[in-house]
């Protein structure tokens, strides 16, 4: 981890600050306190709170490198008491040697530079630990934003395999029917199985493409259901239609890729498969406050015995609702006489 007081302008300007405050308070105390001359107040405290300034910035790296993960705690304090006595001798030794040199000739500021040598060894033992202790709330803090940062990256690439995992559960059953209802009207109907073929290809490609994208405009998953629609039309013929009521301003939003297929696989599955008489699959998209709604509605015959199917669909459609919008509530499931009908609410 790059040391971040200099690296991070924010940082520096604030530690700057800080020492110069230090500055200030300790000129105070010599000039008004001590009854010492502002010449030497002045240069005793430019050196030596300049100098624990540029200790202080390297003490960065004596901690980056005494952590927990590396050391033990009685490791650390003793690495560190060691470190701050040699620091703060070091820190004394200095800044006397140097005003000692420039007031040579002054005994008296010399003698009280001396005496006050174990003082200012205590006041350098205090500063390092402060710095000290900031140092390991800087690195615990970013190490604590850096592991957020990781966990929600892995939570978004989990969230985007699971999706995606989801979407490819396009019923195979469907494909595998089509391509026999080709096979059938190759020598029946040579045309219908060219325009089956064509509809077919069209409708996986444009599943394909749709494989990397998460959400698409709803003109366009209407689109696509209609291609499926039309698939299944040549199979079925007349035994069921469809009917659109789609308000004109919902046209435009976005909602979940491939969302709204196994809606239509259910409804000829379960009511078209299933019926002697005719079906109408409806779909309604309308506005409703904060949310999409769309409804696929079909008839069906309560009389018929239901087909045991695998429950993927509206399992399917719920899981990756909710994993995209965090909601377990936008779908739900109505059952009216016979009246099958799917409400999915896409937050706008």
């Amino acid at each position: 981890m790059s040391n971040p007081f200099i690296k991070n302008k924010k940082i520096f300007l604030i530690y700057l600050l800080i020492w110069i405050a230090i500055g200030l308070i300790h000129s105070s105390i010599l000039f008004f306190m001590l009854d010492q001359e502002i010449e030497k107040v002045f240069l005793e405290s430019l050196i030596y709170n300049f100098l624990y300034l540029l200790l202080g910035i390297s003490l960065w790296y004596t901690v980056s490198y005494n952590t927990l993960e590396v050391y033990s705690t009685t490791k650390i304090f003793l690495n560190h008491a060691a470190a701050a006595i040699i620091t703060s001798g070091f820190w004394i030794f200095i800044g006397y040697y140097l005003l000692s040199k420039v007031f040579e000739s002054d005994l008296a500021y010399k003698t009280f530079l001396f005496n006050s040598l174990a003082l200012r060894f205590m006041i350098g033992i205090f500063f390092y630990s402060v710095i000290v202790a900031v140092d390991y709330v800087i690195i615990y803090y970013t190490n604590f934003q850096q592991k957020l940062f990781r966990e929600a990256e892995l939570n978004a690439l989990v969230k985007e395999a699971e999706l995606k995992s989801l979407k490819y559960q396009i019923n195979p059953h469907f494909i595998f029917n089509s391509l026999n209802s080709i096979s059938s009207l190759t020598l029946s109907d040579p045309a219908k199985a060219q325009d089956m073929t064509i509809k077919l290809s069209s409708f996986l490609r444009s599943t394909l493409s749709k494989n990397e994208k998460q959400k698409s405009k709803l003109s366009e998953e209407i689109n696509n259901a209609k291609l499926y629609l039309d698939i299944e039309k040549v199979r079925f013929g007349d035994k069921f239609d469809f009917i659109e009521e789609i308000n004109e301003a919902c046209k435009e939003l976005e909602i979940p890729s491939m969302i709204l297929q196994p809606l239509f696989e259910n409804a000829i599955k379960h009511g078209v498969y299933e019926s002697l008489e005719k079906i109408v699959i409806k779909l309604i998209c309308e506005p409703q406050k904060e949310f999409l709604k769309i409804t696929v509605e079909n008839n069906f015959d309560p009389e018929s015995v239901p087909r045991k199917g695998e429950g993927i669909g509206i399992k399917n459609i719920q899981n990756r609702l909710k994993i995209i919008y965090n909601h377990d509530n936008l779908i739900n499931i109505e059952r009216q006489k016979n009246i099958f009908r799917v409400n999915i609410y896409i937050p706008r």
